[in-house]
């Protein structure tokens, strides 16, 4: 595509405002962002859209969304007037031009003939993969970046089982977008007169309650928290985002009396003005949380991500110093904890199930195994995990009870099929009251983990590779780390490559080659001398390269020794 065409095409648009036109001529000087803009549209995936807010092709705006939203009705168009009468769902975050994108898009399908269930205000993620069940939708649309900066937002897409969608359905919106002309070919209308008509209906807090109430069930023993609730606090931060209200009301319900909620976070704002990085991963969000616990003589504190459904926690160590815990410890913790809670309650299914990714902790494994439960891994992104579940559905060969990834996503139950930071919340808060009634917390209860299951230790890093050459660079290192594959990173040699585009796992001592069950995704998989793994994966939302380091050592120190002699060398080979 050359740009400079498209960009000339973009400014000479009567359909442009005044401060769209001025945004566009304000670049006209600079040729790299003009690129950056007009280079290449946006891909859609299974997982949608994602970009920088802006004017341009490569931008989240009003014309990408409306494209990428006609593109949508005009999948649901061809599956016949059943499907446009279930209709799309319709929920957003607290980012800008959230509200105003889900509007739009509500208008749009409605002047296809399809009918529409738009959200009064925001709401959590998993909240929209309930509707899509619950009203018996054909589809569903969320316009968030999840936990990107303030600078993105989103448009993921959903079908009808409550997950993201299927990669045939996926690829046909993409067709039907390259075919869709950004300016003239989006259909579109009144919006008041839709809502008159009933082509968009508002959901408010009926759905609401509807949500709460299958969350609810997901709690294994909550009598636990009776026990503790007239003495136990804990601090909630929802990162200025969708998980403001509903995530301290299920906490109440659980039978929590007090919860400090951290007041400038509770605001729902955009720019996020209180954090870095909207990210439950990062430790430093969550410092206004801490003062408020040190405050109140907190131990525990929850954190979710604006959108809602990822958590991150902050503990109170033997030393009274405030830690984060990683992906991966939070979901070991929660994976032995409701199988604990299950064997309890006398709720445990005859075969049960926990799934992970295939970049989430081998510890899961151990906790699920050595407690009788089959653990199964699927590829990164919860669709992948949604689709296992499906799975069991259809065969009955198991039921999952707890499915988990390490980038701080849990999933409990049958009501969603996305991870859910309201259900996590939930089941942190009553795990924590369990080994409160123990004279235990939750710090104690993770080192006994260790001593049960193993030190392991995992590491993930993130390498950017922004603008236009950081696309081809992502495209190139993979192709060259094929052509010429690791012998060794850092002191380990390389005893396996699993390659999980062709799906086949080889051995570098005799060469021999064996299928996997797993194929089609753009990962390479070593397994290394001393049993650590050491995992490199372009991300499919962002433009950064991830690297897993995953070790087991015969102490926490020794384990944290292996991850940390890979760190240097995933820099050198990532770059």
């Amino acid at each position: 595509m050359d740009y400079m065409s498209e960009y000339s095409r973009w400014l000479s648009r009567p359909e442009l405002t005044a401060e769209e036109r001025a945004e566009l001529t304000a670049i006209k000087d600079n040729k790299e962002e003009i690129e950056s803009r007009f280079f290449a549209p946006l891909s859609f995936g299974t997982a949608g859209l994602r970009g920088v807010l802006g004017v341009g092709l490569y931008r989240m705006n009003r014309f990408t969304v409306g494209q990428a939203t006609q593109g949508l009705a005009n999948l649901v168009v061809a599956g016949g007037k059943q499907q446009m009468e279930r209709g799309v769902a319709i929920a957003f975050d607290s980012r800008h031009f959230s509200p105003e994108f889900a509007q739009q898009s509500a208008c749009i399908l409605a002047a296809s003939g399809i009918k529409t269930l738009l959200f009064d205000e925001l709401r959590p993620t998993p909240e929209l993969s309930f509707a899509i069940r619950h009203y018996g939708c054909i589809a569903g649309i969320n316009i968030t970046a999840s936990h990107n900066p303030k600078e993105y937002n989103g448009y993921k897409v959903y079908w009808e089982d409550g997950a993201q969608l299927p990669p045939q359905e996926a690829d046909m919106v993409a067709r039907e977008m390259a075919a869709t002309d950004l300016f003239t070919g989006v259909r579109t209308g009144d919006y008041d007169e839709f809502v008159k008509s009933g082509m968009i209906r508002i959901l408010s807090k009926e759905t609401d309650e509807a949500y709460l109430s299958e969350v609810l069930k997901v709690a294994v023993n909550p009598d636990c928290v009776k026990q503790v609730a007239d003495e136990f606090k804990l601090v909630y931060t929802p990162f200025h985002g969708a998980g403001y209200r509903l995530v301290p009301e299920i906490l109440q319900r659980l039978g929590y009396k007090h919860i400090i909620c951290e007041p400038h976070q509770m605001v729902i704002d955009g720019d996020f003005p209180t954090v870095k990085s909207p990210n439950p991963e990062n430790k430093e969000g969550f410092n206004l949380a801490i003062e408020l616990a040190k405050e109140n003589g907190v131990d525990l504190i929850i954190g979710t991500d604006p959108d809602a459904d990822r958590t991150g926690i902050v503990l109170k160590d033997k030393t009274g110093e405030y830690i984060s815990l990683s992906g991966n410890q939070v979901g070991v913790l929660l994976t032995d904890y409701i199988i604990t809670a299950k064997k309890l309650t006398g709720t445990m299914p005859r075969h049960p199930a926990v799934l992970k990714s295939i970049v989430t902790t081998e510890m899961a494994r151990a906790a699920a195994e050595q407690n009788g439960v089959a653990c199964f891994e699927t590829f990164t992104g919860f669709k992948f995990l949604a689709e296992k579940i499906k799975e069991f559905e259809t065969t009955g060969s198991h039921e999952y009870i707890f499915a988990f990834e390490e980038s701080y996503g849990y999933l409990c139950g049958d009501y969603a099929r996305d991870k859910d930071a309201v259900t996590a919340s939930m089941l942190i808060a009553e795990m924590a009251a369990y080994y409160r009634t123990q004279g235990k917390t939750l710090y104690d209860a993770m080192e006994e983990m260790y001593e049960k299951y193993g030190y392991y230790c995992e590491q993930t890093i993130s390498i950017t590779m922004p603008g236009v050459s950081g696309l081809q660079r992502m495209q190139e290192l993979m192709e060259e780390l094929r052509q010429t594959p690791l012998q060794q990173v850092g002191p380990d040699k390389v005893e396996f490559i699993r390659d999980y585009q062709p799906g086949t796992r080889t051995s570098l001592a005799d060469g021999k080659t064996e299928p996997m069950e797993l194929q089609g995704q753009n990962v390479l998989y070593y397994e290394l001398s001393g049993g650590t793994i050491f995992i490199i994966r372009p991300s499919g939302t962002e433009p950064k390269v991830k690297v897993y380091i995953m070790a087991k050592g015969a102490s926490k120190a020794d384990a944290a020794d292996k991850v940390a002699a890979l760190v240097s060398a995933a820099k050198e080979i990532v770059k």
